[in-house]
C-alpha cells in the first residue's frame, strides 16, 4: 500500500463491535479472564493495550519493521532502548544530539556504568576512531537537532555490520515520510511521537521500531517490565495525527523551504542551516537518503542579544519548546532545549547564542515570511 493509505488504515481495522473506523480508546487498567491460563490476549493494560498495539502496528508498516513499541515519552524510549545494555558497555553517539537525550546519557547513564563518546558522526571516519573494543551501539540522530547535519545511514550501517553492533536511529526531524533509516540498515529507530507524528501538540509521547525478532522479544520484554508505556488517550491522539502525517510533511516541507531561501536573502541572518538549500554541506546527502527535507530550520542573527529581540517580537511564531506541530514555533535552542549541553560542546558544534531554530507550521507561508521580516526588523 501507499504511504497515505497506510497512514490510514495500517493497524487500524473497523471496530468488531460496533463497526467505528477509529480504533476506540480502552481506557482499562485489566481485562477478565476466561479462567486459570485462559483469556482473550489481554491480561493486564501495561501489557497489552489494544488502543496502544493499533498505534504500535502502524508505526511499524510506516517505518517498514516488524514490531512497534510506544512509550510515555520520547526520553522513555530511548531510555528503554539504553537498557538493553549492561554496565560496560560503549556507545558512539552524533554529538549534536537533541539536549535531553545528551543529558540522560551523560548524566543519568554515565552513572549506571555505560560509557559515551559524542562525536561528529557526519564524518564516518570519526565514527570509525571512536570505536573501542566494548562498544556496542552507535547512536544517530539525523539531521541534527539544532545544526540540521546529516549522516550517511547506509555507510554507517556498513560500518556497524562490519563490527556486530547496533544502530540506533532518531527519525523525529524526518519521520517516516520523509526517511526509512531501517530499510538503508538501522536496527532500531526511534520518533518522540509527541512531534510530527501527533502533529497537534496535545501529546507526549515515544515509539521504536525494529525489524528483527530477537531486538522485538528484548524491547517487548523490557517495555513491560521497565513500564513506561504510552496512555490509552495519548495512543489514540498519535494514530489521529498520523492520518494527516503525509499531507503535513508536504505543507511543512514546502514552507520551510520558501522560509529558507527567504532568510539566506535576509541581510540580518549570517547563516542558515537547511538541508534543502544547495549550500547546505550535506544537501546530496539529504537528496539521496530522504524524499525531502523537513520542516526545521536554524539560522544564526549574530549574538544574544539579537537573538532574543527576535524571539520576542514575532506575532504569529510561538516561542515555545518542542517542535512538529501545525502551528510554526519559535526557539533558542542555548536556553532551551540545549541548556544543559556544556557551553564548550556547544561551541564545538557551532551551537552559539545567535542560533535560532524554527518549527516550521502549515500556516499560509506568506504569513511566516512577513511575521520573521517584522521581527528580525527589531535587530
Amino acid at each position: 500500500m501507499g504511504f497515505s493509505t497506510d497512514a490510514i488504515h495500517a493497524g487500524q481495522e473497523p471496530d468488531p463491535t460496533t463497526g467505528a473506523v477509529t480504533v476506540p480508546i480502552y481506557q482499562t487498567s485489566t481485562y477478565v479472564q476466561e479462567g486459570i491460563g485462559r483469556n482473550k490476549g489481554f491480561e493486564y493494560a501495561r501489557t497489552q493495550n489494544p488502543t496502544r498495539m493499533a498505534l504500535e502496528r502502524n508505526v511499524a508498516i510506516l517505518e517498514k519493521g516488524s514490531a512497534g513499541f510506544a512509550f510515555a515519552s520520547g526520553m522513555a524510549s530511548i531510555t528503554t532502548v539504553m537498557l538493553m545494555l549492561k554496565a560496560g558497555d560503549h556507545i558512539i553517539v552524533t554529538d549534536n544530539v537533541y539536549g535531553g537525550t545528551y543529558r540522560v546519557f551523560s548524566q543519568v547513564f554515565t552513572k549506571l556504568g555505560l560509557d559515551y563518546t559524542f562525536v561528529d558522526t557526519s564524518n564516518l571516519e570519526n565514527t570509525r576512531r571512536s570505536l573501542k573494543p566494548n562498544t556496542r551501539v552507535v547512536y544517530i540522530e539525523t539531521p541534527t537537532n539544532p545544526m540540521l547535519a546529516l549522516t550517511d545511514l547506509r555507510s554507517t550501517a556498513n560500518f556497524c555490520k562490519e563490527h556486530e553492533l547496533l544502530m540506533v536511529v532518531d527519525n523525529t526531524f524526518m519521520s517516516p515520510y520523509f526517511q526509512n533509516p531501517l530499510q538503508l540498515g538501522a536496527d532500531i529507530v526511534l520518533h518522540s511521537t509527541t512531534k510530527y507524528l501527533n502533529g497537534h501538540s496535545d501529546g507526549v509521547g515515544g515509539v521504536a521500531v525494529v525489524n528483527r525478532k530477537d531486538l522485538a522479544e528484548r524491547l517487548g520484554f523490557l517495555q513491560n517490565a521497565a513500564g513506561g508505556i504510552l496512555s490509552p488517550f495519548d495512543s489514540w491522539l498519535v494514530l489521529r495525527g498520523i492520518k494527516t502525517l503525509a499531507l503535513r510533511m508536504q505543507k511543512h516541507n514546502e514552507n520551510a523551504m520558501k522560509i529558507a531561501e527567504y532568510l539566506t536573502h535576509e541581510p540580518k541572518v549570517s547563516k542558515v542551516f537547511y538541508p534543502g538549500l544547495s549550500s547546505h554541506p550535506h544537501h546530496e546527502l539529504a537528496r539521496k537518503q530522504a524524499t525531502g527535507f523537513g520542516g526545521m530550520i536554524s539560522f544564526d542573527v549574530g549574538g544574544l542579544d539579537n537573538a532574543k529581540k527576535v524571539v520576542e517580537s514575532v506575532r504569529i511564531f510561538s516561542f515555545a519548546e518542542s517542535l512538529g506541530g501545525v502551528e510554526s514555533l519559535i526557539g533558542h535552542p542555548v536556553t532551551m532545549t540545549h541548556a544543559s549541553v556544556p557551553i564548550e560542546k556547544r561551541n564545538e558544534m557551532g551551537l552559539t547564542d545567535g542560533i535560532i531554530r524554527l518549527s516550521v507550521g502549515v500556516e499560509d507561508v506568506e504569513d511566516l515570511v512577513n511575521d520573521l521580516k517584522q521581527a528580525l526588523s527589531r535587530i
